[in-house]
């Protein structure tokens, strides 16, 4: 004869299987949100990262703009550029650097380092101008002035 042992057991197997199952399904939710965190904040990062390579080219050529209009005449010159004051929903500042040593620079290039304030991302931009440039002026997101006064191309924050 066979011997009865299964009662017992059977419903224990049942039950370690819903609990593994329930066990699995935890951690693979919980990696799911955790990679999808992850991605958001790659993302984001990128974005404002294009944002301020994209503000920053357009503040590099009306820094020309001024530049070549300051040639032209050797006055003081001052021009205002509407700009957004956030970047990818993060605040940033701009400053002017004379002698950038980033990548692909050679460390004798004038540059506008644009930094944002929430995120973990600063973006360099070359310059090239006749007339020499306040090193380390700045300027918060927004509208900024950039102004030549018959010594050198600065900024600072336009009115509000």
């Amino acid at each position: 004869m066979i011997a009865r042992r299964g009662d017992r057991d059977r419903a224990v197997s049942i039950t370690i299987t819903h609990v593994l199952t329930i066990a699995v399904t935890t951690i693979l939710i919980a990696m799911l949100l955790t990679s999808a965190s992850t991605m958001l904040d790659t993302e984001t990062d990128r974005s404002t990262e294009s944002s301020l390579e994209t503000i920053g080219e357009r503040l590099a050529d009306e820094i020309g703009n001024v530049d070549q209009i300051a040639g032209a005449s050797d006055d003081t010159v001052a021009m205002v550029a509407d700009h957004p004051r956030r970047a990818a929903a993060s605040g940033y500042t701009v400053e002017l650097e004379t002698s950038c040593s980033a990548s692909l620079l050679d460390g004798s290039t004038d540059c506008l380092i644009l930094t944002a304030n929430s995120a973990d991302v600063v973006v360099y931009v070359p310059i090239k101008t006749d007339r020499p440039i306040a090193d380390g002026s700045d300027a918060a997101g927004g509208p900024i002035e950039i102004r030549y006064d018959s010594t050198e191309i600065s900024i600072t924050e336009g009115p509000r």
